[in-house]
């Protein structure tokens, strides 16, 4: 048999309704015994903790070239990756609730409907979606949510009716409450009564809010400028509780922390104000954020649960450099809102002390959708994967447990909202459509100011060699042209099907 190789090497689909992938069977035996000896040394199957910054970039961190040399260290979170695996092809969507939404479902989306972030009470959500908290509830796991939400705002699509037992923290994004407040964005509302009021009135709520399992949200505080600065603190103080909680229970837990920081406009905590080598908000805010990761370990370690918890840390797109220097720092094409690699490659860390190898790094794909059958399969609850809707992600036990584990996933699909982008293969990036970020448009371009551009002929980057995707020389590489057409082929006709869905916009069912 020719090594393995993953443009020459064909994948297994396990049921029509799953997405095709590399499978090694020597590989997966293993990880299923190394499972299997850790849930009877334990009695239990591993606790789950998802980290989730908002719109940190890929070269933020020191562990991914960034830290002091880009004006914020991180060494808590450098330390942390030496213990566990650092991938560099980690990919999100283009933007956070898309993100959020597949992480959650297992769904890229097309299939559940979020391919943009509602805003000011725009209908969107998660109704009619199954997620990873649905089910491992199911499976008798304890499920928290703390922080950002922005997955809906209707009561159908709030955690604590998704799933989750207990959900604090905001329903939207961090701009929507504070942004209309600060006179240096919004001087013509700021000082204006009517258009103040004309906010207030729009239908989404000020607060941040405490809800539990079946419940309607309760409000605990409106949030204005002084309260967001606190908020990464104060929900890493509910999630430490959460943690030391479930230390004398007799059940694992799944905790969803999505920070506030460091999504635009960032006003740190007084703690961290000015403390960046930067000097700078943003900088500032990734100080803080670390700090945070910092506590939640202390808390795993101090209550002797650190053995027992799969970690997995990122962030939810790429940076948003339409407001930039209030924004993240990427070695890649473009920005959140594009699906160049600037926009969806994001860090991934997994940590899970004495299961994943300390001081692994691999470039094999990982998609968020990859999460969902991933988790549920090491939480012993396979068997409840949906068999009704399609699932694009991929069970990665075997890439995360092994000692020099491959990646499971061949195709790594772009969707440019409801524009099919790009096809990743090994090193290879087959490109039909994008949007533009280029300074003849508009000023300072970003992800979310570009135009749709169709190309006439694909291109095709060499992410290893062009990794600013800005040399395609595809009509050289023509022998390639099989493994892109055919492997879209396959990722199209699954849709007819399983029809796509749209939930939000004009159009919307």
């Amino acid at each position: 048999m020719p090594p393995f190789d993953p443009i020459a090497s064909p994948t297994v689909r396990v049921a029509d309704h799953r997405e095709p992938a590399f499978v090694f069977p020597a590989e997966a035996e293993a990880a299923r015994r190394k499972v299997a000896e850790f849930a009877a040394r334990t009695g239990r199957r591993p606790n789950l903790l998802v980290v989730l910054f908002d719109d940190v970039g890929w070269g933020d961190f020191g562990c991914y070239g960034g830290g002091v040399a880009v004006g914020a260290p991180t060494p808590v979170i450098d330390r942390l990756a030496r213990r566990g695996l650092r991938l560099t092809s980690c990919y999100s969507e283009p933007s956070c609730s898309p993100s959020r939404a597949t992480l959650l479902t297992g769904r890229l989306p097309r299939r559940h409907g979020l391919h943009r972030p509602p805003m000011y009470g725009e209908p969107g959500g998660l109704q009619g979606e199954l997620t990873l908290a649905h089910l491992l509830a199911e499976a008798g796991y304890a499920t928290q949510a703390v922080g950002k939400w922005h997955l809906g705002e209707n009561i159908e699509s709030q955690p604590q009716h998704v799933g989750f037992d207990d959900f604090f923290g905001f329903l939207s994004v961090s701009d929507m409450y504070t942004e209309w407040r600060d006179p240096f964005f919004f001087p013509e509302i700021v000082y204006s009564e009517a258009r103040t009021e004309w906010v207030r009135n729009m239908p989404f709520n000020k607060c941040f809010v405490h809800a539990t399992r079946g419940g309607s949200p309760e409000n605990v505080e409106e949030v204005t400028i002084p309260v967001l600065s606190q908020l990464d603190d104060r929900w890493c103080d509910y999630s430490v509780d959460f943690i030391r909680r479930m230390a004398g229970a007799d059940k694992p837990w799944f905790l969803y922390h999505g920070t506030r920081g460091a999504h635009f406009d960032n006003y740190p905590h007084a703690r961290y104000l000015g403390t960046s080598p930067a000097r700078h908000p943003y900088k500032d805010t990734i100080l803080e954020l670390d700090d945070v990761v910092g506590r939640l370990v202390r808390a795993l370690e101090e209550s002797g649960q650190l053995e027992r918890t799969l970690i997995f840390i990122s962030s939810d797109n790429g940076p948003h450099m339409e407001n930039w220097p209030d924004a993240a720092h990427t070695p890649f094409r473009s920005a959140k809102g594009s699906t160049w690699e600037g926009g969806v490659r994001v860090p991934g860390i997994f940590v899970w002390p004495g299961m994943i190898e300390a001081e692994r790094v691999s470039d094999g794909l990982l998609a968020f959708s990859d999460l969902f059958p991933t988790f549920l399969g090491l939480a012993g609850a396979g068997d409840r994967i949906p068999t009704d809707r399609y699932i694009d992600g991929v069970d990665q036990a075997s890439f995360l447990l092994g000692a020099d584990g491959l990646s499971c996933r061949k195709y790594q699909y772009y969707w440019l909202v409801e524009t099919f982008s790009a096809l990743r293969v090994g090193e290879y990036k087959w490109v039909l459509s994008s949007t533009s970020d280029d300074d003849t448009d508009v000023h300072a371009p970003g992800g979310f100011t570009g135009v749709t551009q169709r190309y006439t002929y694909a291109r095709l980057y060499h992410l290893y060699l062009d990794s600013k995707e800005s040399r395609s020389y595809f009509t050289r590489k023509l022998a390639y042209n099989e493994v892109f057409v055919e492997g879209l082929r396959q990722h199209l006709r699954t849709f007819r099907t399983y029809p796509p869905k749209k939930i939000m916009g004009i159009g919307a069912g």
